[in-house]
């Protein structure tokens, strides 16, 4: 795979700056329609085969999760966070804006990582977020709280992610998840806090509308 050239002139060409459905207060590069701006990623980096461009979207689990850290700020205020797996941004913005301390946005695609630089910048929240490329499963960030959302779509990853989580929590970090009910969602293991209805595009779930949840990770 090539590195992408710029792939913050990239962000810049394809996306728009718009407000999030059910977190307007937050304004993210999104883009109109998943399958082009796939394919012009893969032209971007001379390849096929990439994975969805999840950094363009307001997906139903973040959404669901940036809601609930802005009208819950006490349960971020002055923390050390974690948004696992970051895509836009999103939670990890809405954790800087509702008052965390300092929060690490994590996520593996370079154009994710522009994507969040980009973000946090429009929210004037870059001060507070660094964003990171680096895998954080097995590792422990020595953070208060990890925030994860839409993770659980695949069953290797969704595993490898519910160790890890369990682990963390079990040093005493806080874990909040926002997921609309994926297929590998360890529901067993987890309390649901709040469910909202969130806006999404047709195209991506299936609906214009996604009973989406926040969860908290049991003992």
């Amino acid at each position: 795979m090539h590195a992408p050239d710029d792939p913050t002139r990239f962000i810049r060409a394809n996306t728009r700056l718009l407000p999030v459905p059910h977190a307007p207060e937050i304004r993210l590069h999104v883009a109109d329609e998943a399958t082009a701006l796939w394919q012009r990623t893969e032209e971007e980096l001379q390849t096929i085969g990439l994975p969805p461009p999840f950094w363009a979207f307001a997906w139903a689990g973040g959404q669901a999760l940036a809601r609930y850290v802005l009208d819950h700020p006490d349960v971020v205020a002055g923390a050390r966070v974690v948004d696992f797996a970051s895509g836009s941004g999103l939670v990890a913005i809405a954790a800087a804006r509702a008052g965390a301390r300092h929060v690490i946005a994590s996520d593996l695609d370079p154009f994710a990582v522009a994507a969040i630089h980009l973000n946090a910048a429009a929210n004037a929240v870059a001060d507070r977020i660094a964003a990171v490329s680096g895998n954080l499963l097995e590792t422990d960030p020595g953070v208060d709280l990890v925030l994860a959302a839409d993770v659980f779509y695949e069953r290797d990853l969704a595993e490898a992610v519910t160790g890890w989580l369990t682990g963390l929590q079990a040093k005493g970090t806080t874990v909040l998840i926002g997921d609309p009910g994926r297929t590998y969602l360890p529901r067993d293991r987890l309390e649901c806090l709040v469910t909202y209805a969130v806006p999404v595009s047709r195209s991506l779930e299936d609906s214009e509308i996604k009973r989406s949840h926040v969860w908290r990770l049991r003992p």
